[in-house]
């Protein structure tokens, strides 16, 4: 029953990915921590979440702009590279629920304001959303919903959104699980968890992209506002 489980959550988590640009990592880890401490959960979200990912990188390569990704991924990595090793020192759950708190109201304010978000963000204020993002990456491998606001706030089609942003979380993902592996939090004991979980992310992120040659940026900017909320939602409720 537990493979059954990772395969469907690795499927929805392929699905929102597909759709939205990120969130896989937060479909895993509403159930995976039931079955493997925080840490590894984190860990083994995070590669799950590759299959997903790599297959957006492929469809979507010509869309790619990589001086978009660079610094703000030196800016993300540092502050994860730092925060991965507080997982065990911090209160995890006031953690989340000031973060359910601040992506609920972002969700709100973009939703009711329907001029923000439609050009580039001072550098002060992406600086932030990188840092946040960053923080809670290494905690517990969730950072895509700040980090895709910045991304959609700089896109002009969707191609370009999923592309930047799915290149960015592919150089993530080797970066922090390369910090994970040094530091003993991910073993080869895990491997049949993100094995078994890559199948339904897979088949979900395929479905997903199908799906999304027929919408356009307009419409994908509503449901992710509404996937950030409804985020917020889960971290400040679970």
């Amino acid at each position: 029953m537990t493979w059954l489980l990772i395969i469907l959550f690795g499927f929805l988590a392929g699905m929102v990915q597909g759709l939205t640009g990120f969130g896989a990592a937060i479909m895993m880890m509403i159930f995976l921590p039931s079955i493997l401490p925080i840490a590894e959960s984190a860990g083994v979200a995070s590669l799950i979440m590759v299959a997903s990912v790599l297959t957006l990188v492929l469809r979507y390569r010509h869309d790619i702009h990589i001086k978009r990704i660079i610094i703000p991924f030196l800016v993300y990595a540092s502050v994860a590279a730092w925060s991965v090793h507080l997982v065990r020192i911090f209160d995890v759950h006031l953690l989340r629920m000031l973060l359910g708190g601040l992506l609920i109201a972002l969700s709100l304010y973009f939703t009711f304001n329907k001029k923000a978000g439609a050009k580039p963000y001072p550098w002060l204020i992406a600086g932030i959303f990188m840092i946040i993002s960053g923080f809670f990456n290494g905690l517990f491998g969730i950072g895509g919903p700040l980090m895709a606001l910045y991304f959609l706030s700089l896109a002009n089609t969707t191609g370009e959104y999923i592309g930047n942003i799915q290149t960015f979380f592919l150089i993530d993902t080797v970066y922090i699980t390369t910090l994970r592996v040094f530091n003993g939090i991910l073993t080869t004991s895990l491997i049949p968890y993100i094995l078994v979980g890559m199948v339904g992310a897979i088949i979900g992120t395929v479905i997903a992209a199908r799906l999304l040659n027929h919408l356009n940026i307009g419409t994908v900017k509503r449901y992710i506002y509404v996937f950030i909320g409804a985020s917020g939602l889960y971290y400040l409720l679970f």
